[in-house]
């Protein structure tokens, strides 16, 4: 029996309201309800990151989150990173270091990166890392690596990707 519910999600800065089937997860409500083609349908199973947004701020698979489970909630994209005309930090790096190579999973892997980068700031703890409550996170490359295997990329440009956030890490 398919239920339909009226909702209101927040994108990019934008409110959209639609009618959806409950069922309808907010990967699908973005790429077919509201042509938002940033995330990437890889999988549809939550394994390769490909649809990874940010909802309220945290890294989340789209492919795996209900549309109306997240009414109201602040959802950003890769589209919706840059601000007035210009690209976020790591969509300037990702470009400068060359870390895609078809591009499928690059809007994945750039908003995979900015919920990492603010994971780290809090001192979330890694595998790595271990207990970060004493000196914080460094970002190395070992870390940078453990924090970002979510996201998968079939052409295997991970030696750029992490050199990519690397370099924003430095700045």
């Amino acid at each position: 029996m398919t239920v339909e519910v009226e909702i209101t999600l927040r994108v990019d800065g934008a409110e959209h309201r639609l009618t959806v089937d409950s069922r309808t997860t907010v990967l699908d409500a973005l790429r077919d309800r509201l042509g938002i083609t940033s995330p990437k349908k890889g999988c549809d199973h939550g394994q390769c990151g490909a649809c990874t947004v940010l909802l309220d701020g945290r890294r989340a698979n789209s492919c795996l989150a209900l549309a109306v489970a997240h009414q109201g909630a602040e959802i950003v994209t890769a589209a919706g990173l840059g601000r007035d005309g210009n690209l976020h930090p790591l969509q300037r790096s990702f470009i400068e270091h060359d870390a895609f190579q078809c591009g499928y999973c690059t809007p994945g892997q750039i908003v995979s990166a900015v919920g990492m980068l603010q994971e780290a700031e809090a001192g979330w703890p890694s595998a790595v890392s271990g207990d970060s409550s004493r000196d914080g996170v460094a970002l190395n490359d070992e870390e940078i690596r453990e924090r970002m295997s979510g996201n998968l990329c079939r052409c295997a440009a991970y030696a750029n990707i992490v050199s990519a956030i690397a370099e924003v890490v430095r700045r």
